[in-house]
């Protein structure tokens, strides 16, 4: 008797990482965003590149070190013994965005750089949360006397005032001055594992479609899909993006999939002649 074991594609092992809530492998689902760049990608070996910092970091602490002696030897092992910090030199490289390539550069942006520290910090038994603030990840510490405030680009605790200062031009922008202002704990409310690596994707996207490199664009949107299924606007750009590569059945799949769920969006007249005109194109 012979046995066939076909291997789990990247999408595949992707969907089986996002499909529950419950225990969310944040680490390992952010990892696996790589295996569209690199293919041959070991995930667990990720892991445990990780799990090998951790190690070395619990070995500079007593079991019996407070929470503020373990935040402070993880902010030094990790941004000053390690020098992670920010890619100020190549912000938008996608690289930024995969783990395995921010373990080897010790370079990333805010949102993969705070997984990395999330991981560690949990694993000191700090209560670490992420916090998605408008424009900038940043990093949330619970401690026996109050919160800290970290960004993940510099290692930098901030202060309400500094914090206050960095939401007024979004504030401005968005209309949310005078009577419309809003406590600054609103902006600081921590932030879902699946809306984490929801952002990560969203950030390779714009990345992609300001390339106008849509094979990439469409297998971080098969993402997308897969880890948000009613969030219908993703299956609308993934539909724009097959008919940008010459896609067309699969661009009207997806933008009538769109057509059908978002009734009252603004752009649904223009999505319809879109729709038509494929068909057009396709006889």
């Amino acid at each position: 008797m012979t046995f066939s074991f076909q291997a789990p594609t990247a999408l595949e092992y992707f969907e089986s990482l996002v499909k529950s809530d419950d225990h969310f492998p944040l680490l390992e689902a952010a990892a696996s965003l790589a295996q569209d760049e690199y293919p041959d990608l070991d995930v667990q070996q990720v892991l445990g590149d990780v799990d090998q910092l951790l190690a070395r970091l619990k070995r500079r602490l007593p079991a019996d070190a407070a929470p503020l002696q373990r935040l402070r030897a993880l902010n030094q092992f990790f941004f000053h013994d390690l020098s992670f910090g920010g890619n100020v030199n190549d912000y938008y490289d996608p690289d930024n965005s995969y783990l395995n390539a921010v373990l080897r550069t010790r370079r990333g942006i805010p949102i993969s750089l705070a997984v990395l520290w999330i991981e560690l910090a949990q694993g000191l038994g700090l209560q670490a949360r992420g916090v998605g603030f408008p424009g900038h990840f940043m990093l949330k510490i619970t401690l026996p006397k109050g919160q800290v405030v970290i960004d993940p680009f510099t290692g930098k605790s901030l202060s309400r005032e500094e914090l206050s200062e960095r939401l007024e031009p979004y504030k401005r922008s968005s209309g949310l001055v005078g009577d419309f202002d809003v406590p600054l704990g609103l902006y600081l409310q921590p932030t879902s594992p699946r809306e984490i690596i929801g952002r990560m994707l969203r950030n390779l996207k714009e990345i992609h479609r300001a390339q106008e490199d849509w094979q990439r664009a469409i297998a971080v949107q098969d993402r997308l899909v897969t880890l948000f299924p009613e969030a219908w606007g993703e299956h609308r750009d993934r539909g724009l993006a097959h008919a940008e590569q010459g896609n067309t059945a699969r661009a009207v799949r997806d933008l009538e999939t769109y057509l059908m769920h978002a009734e009252d969006a603004l752009d649904i007249d223009a999505i319809a002649e879109r729709v038509a005109a494929l068909r057009r194109a396709e006889n």
